[in-house]
C-alpha cells in the first residue's frame, strides 16, 4: 500500500511537535524530507536521522517497508 507525504509528515509530527518539516514526493514510495528540531542540536547528523527514522515506526522496515527511499536532510534551527 503506498505511502503519502501527509502520513510522513504526520509520523514524524508525533514525535517532533514542534518541528519545521517539509515532506515532498508523489510516486508513493520515494520521498525526501527536511526536519528541522531544537532537539538535534547536540546531536550529530547521524543521531538526527535515526531519530527521524524512529518516529516512522517502521514503515521502512526491509523489502516489505511502505516507504522505500527517504532522502534526508536533519538539522537544529539557526
Amino acid at each position: 500500500m503506498p505511502i503519502d507525504a501527509r502520513e510522513i509528515e504526520n509520523l514524524i509530527r508525533a514525535s517532533f511537535p514542534q518541528a519545521q518539516i517539509k515532506v515532498e514526493g508523489d510516486d508513493g514510495a520515494h520521498f525526501s524530507a527536511m526536519v528541522i528540531d531544537e532537539s538535534f542540536r547536540n546531536m550529530n547528523r547521524v543521531q538526527q536521522q535515526r531519530a527521524v527514522y524512529a518516529a516512522l515506526k517502521g514503515k521502512m522496515d526491509g523489502s516489505n517497508g511502505e516507504l522505500h527511499a527517504l532522502a534526508l536532510t536533519t538539522r537544529a534551527p539557526d
